[in-house]
């Protein structure tokens, strides 16, 4: 079973940017991977998705201020996280599109003054 770490999380200011990055215990470099957080009414909303070739997606809310990159040689997805607001607030984690793997523990991000 390959097992996900999130990290990069933390406190910041609204305004303020983070990096998050989300290691795999294998290769996913022929899957498409995604970020998510939880959402009302859903256990996880996708917010930001990569395809194995590198095209990018955005959910509304996020688009225009969060990057998602991947680097397939460190099994490494990259989440960029830009302009960020309160409303950002959340757990985020990784995994495939549509979702394979065990979810790992995420990692914890809070935009507040």
């Amino acid at each position: 079973q390959v097992q996900l770490v999130e990290s990069g999380g933390g406190l910041v200011q609204p305004g303020g940017s983070l990096r998050l990055s989300c290691g795999a215990s294998r290769s996913f470099r022929v899957f498409a991977m995604g970020w998510y957080r939880p959402a009302p009414g859903k256990q996880r909303e996708l917010v930001a998705r990569i395809s194995s070739v590198g095209v990018t997606n955005y959910a509304d809310s996020v688009k225009g201020r969060f990057t998602i990159s991947r680097d397939n040689a460190k099994n490494t997805v990259y989440l960029q996280m830009n302009s960020l607001k309160p409303e950002d607030t959340a757990v985020y984690y990784c995994n495939t599109d549509p979702s394979r793997y065990e979810w790992g523990q995420g990692t914890k991000v809070t935009v507040s003054s």
